[in-house]
């Protein structure tokens, strides 16, 4: 079904910040055409990871993932929320995820992202105050995983909510900056980033841009450039090959060799999967057996198994496999 492109958000808080202010968008991707997506924030806090609390402060868009302050914040609720005056307190929400829409207290599905608020015990700090890189990225890396053979759409947005609703005097754009025919597209007006068409992991495992961000004040100009990164997640959907196709090995075996003399070896190429840990995982996928009615034979001969990762190079990059040797 729909999936989060990332796990985890961050964000910080300040006290008296005013109802309706945004805080951050979450956004979702398909897992087939047609979907669409629905937001549902548990009313539930936890905060600092010791106890929980029912949530009055934060709402989401089922719609559109627009996470924002239903209530301002108060000297009161940060004392609660943060614990007798702590400088900073961690506060975490659960954004859930479904195809249709949420009914009525259903905080349940199985596919869902953490948001992690910072309270901090101060009012939201002045634009001036700020330097470009708070004004143009959070503290969160921008890294991000998509499925392959998934729907294109869109999984990000540049602008930081927070930022444009309380720096409207700022000019603040963005640039993507990428390699000629790389998968995504960025728009300006929107300042969202969307994958343009279905990923192979097996053709590219890993997406490497620049986000650039210039800010504008009056005759002064400030470029700030972040690492951009998109990793795709595997989906099972390859089968196994054999190197130049060689599917047989043929042995000669002397008499009084040693036991655990290597007879003959066939080798298994997997471009769709890693070793999988624990490695047991990946030695019961591929399984090696001898076919013989020969009782002696089955006591006397036996088939190994080893394998490695290794990497493939497709299109001039890197992607990871599995050499199974048996």
């Amino acid at each position: 079904g729909l999936y989060f492109p990332r796990k985890e958000y961050t964000e910080n808080v300040y006290i008296d910040q005013p109802a309706g202010t945004p805080l951050l968008r979450i956004h979702a991707l398909k897992d087939s055409h047609g979907e669409v997506a629905h937001f549902r924030l548990c009313q539930i806090v936890i905060i600092s990871r010791a106890r929980s609390h029912e949530n009055h402060w934060f709402q989401i868009k089922e719609k559109t993932g627009l996470l924002y302050l239903s209530k301002s914040l108060d000297r009161e609720d940060f004392n609660m929320l943060s614990g007798n005056w702590m400088p900073l307190s961690k506060v975490v929400l659960h954004v859930f995820l479904s195809s249709h829409p949420f009914q009525e207290k259903e905080c349940d599905s199985t596919t869902r992202a953490m948001v992690s608020l910072s309270f901090i015990n101060a009012t939201a700090p002045a634009c001036s105050s700020l330097t470009a890189r708070q004004l143009c990225f959070t503290e969160m890396d921008l890294s991000f995983h998509i499925k392959e053979n998934k729907p294109p759409g869109t999984f990000h947005q540049l602008q930081l909510p927070s930022v444009h609703h309380l720096c409207q005097n700022l000019s603040i754009s963005y640039k993507l900056l990428a390699a000629e025919g790389m998968p995504f597209r960025y728009n300006e007006n929107t300042t969202s980033v969307s994958v343009t068409q279905r990923l192979d992991r097996e053709e590219r495992e890993r997406y490497e841009l620049i986000a650039k961000c210039i800010v504008r004040e009056g005759f002064r100009e400030t470029q700030v450039e972040v690492p951009f990164l998109v990793n795709v997640l595997d989906e099972d959907d390859s089968p196994p090959f054999l190197p130049n196709g060689t599917d047989t090995a043929d042995a000669v075996v002397e008499y009084n060799r040693k036991e655990g003399t290597v007879l003959a070896t066939l080798t298994v190429y997997d471009a769709d999967t890693t070793p999988i840990y624990p490695l047991e995982n990946s030695r019961r996928k591929y399984t090696g057996t001898i076919i013989t009615d020969d009782p002696w034979i089955s006591e006397t001969f036996r088939v190994e198994h080893i394998f490695d990762e290794i990497h493939f190079s497709p299109n001039g990059s890197q992607v990871r496999g599995t050499q199974h040797e048996y």
